[in-house]
């Protein structure tokens, strides 16, 4: 069996799927096991690290040592080559790590917010953490479970470097993950959550996954492993409400991207002059793609 494609076609119905397993019997809450990622099209779960170069794992630290010597003055000291990393993947450097959420409303928003793919079908990757967490070796789940959580930080993953806080050099400091892969006998996932750089961290709810294995995509290491992902298809016909019903709860750019580029974007996209829809939509039917075909 492959990883599960669920295509709504409604409103009601793509909650529905977003929202599979969210309550928790254990807790008595609302707490979904999975993150999201949103995508306007259906691309290829590959990091931006691996769009970059066929050999990432050759050019990875060059990339962060430059990042690092030729940062701003003003910036501050991000300690670790884990801080630098997801620094650096923050500010769109090529990194091996991929952007996720804990919200799917996140999610949605970057799945129906550009213009250019508005008549394209998007897609909301989820996965399921806690499955990842139980697949990881058994010396980082003990670390994890320690701390009582399923998201390592940048802190955690530093203590398994040969001298955490003394700066190793990159390949160095992330040998371990090599090392720890060849006991394991295969790649493995896990996820990070970063420092809060600044608000857009903080209001997109961001967290990042991390393969032991740079060359290796999530898609590739996903397969044999299908049950721990499904793929939430996002109908072009469907993106128009979805991306209504988003500004209408203030998921937008300008509470996303909280500065005054963040706000020019929703503003550009919220005041852009389209024709209006002839009829009003029944309630949690999807909304003419009249729009879409002007855009």
């Amino acid at each position: 069996m492959g990883i599960e494609v669920i295509t709504p076609g409604s409103w009601p119905d793509l909650e529905e799927a977003l929202h599979q397993r969210s309550w928790n019997p254990e807790l008595k809450r609302f707490r979904s096991p999975f993150v999201f990622r949103g995508q306007a099209y259906d691309a290829p779960l590959t990091t931006s690290l691996q769009r970059l170069s066929g050999s990432p794992r050759s050019i990875e630290r060059h990339l962060v040592r430059a990042f690092r010597k030729y940062a701003p003055a003003s910036t501050e000291p991000a300690g670790s080559q884990w801080a630098w990393l997801t620094l650096g993947q923050h500010h769109g450097l090529p990194t091996r790590l991929l952007d996720w959420s804990y919200s799917p409303l996140v999610a949605l928003h970057f799945a129906t917010a550009s213009e250019e793919h508005a008549g394209t079908d998007g897609v909301v990757w989820m996965i399921d953490v806690g499955a990842t967490t139980a697949s990881l070796p058994e010396q980082l789940r003990s670390v994890l479970a320690q701390e009582g959580g399923a998201v390592f930080t940048t802190e955690m993953l530093e203590m398994f470097s040969a001298n955490p806080g003394r700066g190793l050099p990159f390949d160095a400091e992330m040998s371990w993950l090599d090392r720890v892969e060849q006991e394991h006998g295969a790649p493995y996932l896990l996820f990070l959550e970063p420092p809060s750089l600044d608000q857009r961290i903080v209001q997109q709810s961001a967290l990042f996954s991390m393969l032991s294995n740079p060359e290796v995509t999530l898609e590739d290491w996903l397969q044999p492993r299908a049950a721990m992902a499904r793929r939430v298809v996002v109908p072009r016909g469907l993106k128009a409400e979805v991306r209504d019903r988003l500004d209408g709860w203030n998921m937008s750019e300008r509470t996303l991207f909280p500065d005054l580029g963040g706000l020019s974007q929703w503003l550009r996209r919220y005041y852009r002059d389209l024709p209006p829809l002839k009829d009003a939509a029944p309630q949690g039917r999807p909304l003419e793609d009249e729009r879409n075909q002007h855009r």
